[in-house]
């Protein structure tokens, strides 16, 4: 599916191939956590939690808060996703793994719920170039929009995994 999006540049595009940086950004989305609370969160060790924080940083991806004082008086900076990664089009950076790793972020999380509960779907299609086009920009549409939303502050938080891929099953 095409894009007008950015092009991400080759810092971004490898920021984003790794699952474990794409889960620390989803882990970052609607709050600020410390190096420790997304180490424990997503059950990983602080020092290499750390090495990933700092990357996304220096990328734009994460941004550092206001310290503040831990439990035991220690400084603790908590870190908030930016968005950036919705805006930008890895896909064209020439750099691999982009795609490889929102497949395993989304493996990974979707470990962890009731796949029971989980709205699955899936459908075979065929296509012209043009319907594939159509097709690829209303389901981006139907997603930026339900981006730009309010957030609800009751609201459950879901995520949305999406892959849509010639069938050679079919041909």
């Amino acid at each position: 599916m095409g894009t007008n999006k950015r092009p991400a540049t080759e810092a971004e595009a490898r920021a984003l191939a790794s699952a474990f940086r794409l889960r620390i950004l989803r882990a970052c989305l609607e709050r600020a956590l410390t190096n420790k609370e997304i180490a424990q969160r997503l059950g990983a060790n602080p020092a290499t939690t750390l090495h990933h924080v700092r990357t996304l940083v220096a990328t734009g991806f994460l941004v550092a808060q206001e310290a503040r004082r831990g439990t035991r008086g220690a400084r603790e900076v908590p870190y908030r996703a930016t968005g950036k990664s919705w805006e930008l089009n890895v896909h064209e950076s020439g750099v691999a793994g982009g795609s490889r790793a929102m497949l395993d972020a989304f493996l990974t999380e979707a470990s962890l719920v009731n796949l029971d509960e989980a709205m699955l779907a899936r459908l075979g299609l065929r296509l012209t170039e043009a319907e594939y086009a159509e097709f690829g920009k209303r389901i981006r549409e139907l997603l930026e929009e339900f981006k730009q939303r309010e957030r609800s502050p009751q609201g459950r938080p879901y995520s949305v995994f999406l892959a849509v891929h010639h069938d050679v099953s079919r041909d």
